[in-house]
């Protein structure tokens, strides 16, 4: 049993969609959340960027005693899950990527044809379709980077025209083309405008890796005896290297409906010369 808080992070607020599916399941526990909002978006950045920024995240929250780091994006997952668990032996470290390729292959029947969006690097990184090929060979696999979505989402554009123009323009060829039956939300940002995919194509089944990283995280505390008891004192924590309105605005959002006290705490990212320190 352990009462230190469960760290997540994201490159900005899209990890939050993790948030409510961890809390249900994990009622006793408290979270530490880190969004780099003010280096977002991670999608098109070099690789060796986002493992730098990434290596810094983890060190501030191993620093903040977490018991767990939760990586609640598909870009640092894709490129940086290894690196960061050789860096931080002792906390275990979970990725979204595994459990929503495992979810996929458990759920497709064959010859579905599954649709992958994400960023660009997760995208390039092709490691859906890597797991995918060996999990479940007989799929259909098609993979589309939408670099726009997660910037227009962190500025709160989502319930408007721009944002359906964008979806459309990013889908309507793509899903047409591919004959999906199913798509794979691949960024954890994309949970936060699946209402517009939903009226857009009712006909698609969602996969929602947001959601799917719940398994994963029970197992690992489970396997190391990391469950909570229940009795913390601890407040839950969000920090952002940018706490702008829209950062808060969304936590406000996704957290309209719940009993979740939460902490704001800023962090400057070019305060030091390791910037999360």
């Amino acid at each position: 049993m352990d009462k230190r808080p469960i760290g997540i992070f994201d490159s900005g607020l899209g990890g939050l969609t993790c948030v409510p599916y961890l809390r249900q399941a994990l009622p006793r526990e408290k979270f530490i959340y880190f969004g780099d909002t003010a280096r977002t978006p991670y999608g098109s950045k070099d690789p060796s960027t986002i493992r730098a920024f990434s290596a810094q995240i983890a060190e501030f929250l191993v620093q903040h005693q977490v018991k767990m780091i939760v990586i609640a994006c598909n870009t640092v997952s894709s490129i940086c899950l290894e690196d960061l668990q050789q860096r931080f032996p002792q906390v275990p470290i979970v990725g979204i990527i595994e459990p929503a390729a495992q979810a996929i292959a458990d759920t497709c029947v064959k010859g579905s044809s599954v649709a992958i969006i994400g960023t660009k690097v997760t995208v390039k990184s092709r490691v859906y379709e890597n797991l995918l090929k060996e999990l479940k060979p007989e799929l259909c696999l098609h993979a589309k980077a939408c670099p726009a979505f997660v910037p227009l989402i962190e500025e709160g554009i989502i319930e408007n025209e721009i944002m359906d123009l964008t979806i459309k323009h990013y889908l309507d060829d793509f899903l047409q083309e591919s004959q999906a039956d199913t798509l794979v939300l691949g960024c954890t940002h994309y949970p936060l405008i699946r209402k517009n995919i939903d009226r857009l194509y009712p006909d698609l089944r969602i996969i929602n890796p947001s959601r799917e990283i719940v398994k994963s995280v029970v197992a690992q505390l489970e396997e190391h005896d990391l469950l909570s008891p229940g009795n913390s004192d601890f407040e839950n924590i969000f920090y952002a290297s940018d706490l702008s309105e829209n950062f808060v605005n969304m936590i406000n959002r996704i957290f309209a409906d719940e009993n979740f006290r939460v902490e704001f705490r800023s962090v400057d990212p070019d305060a030091r010369k390791t910037p999360l320190e």
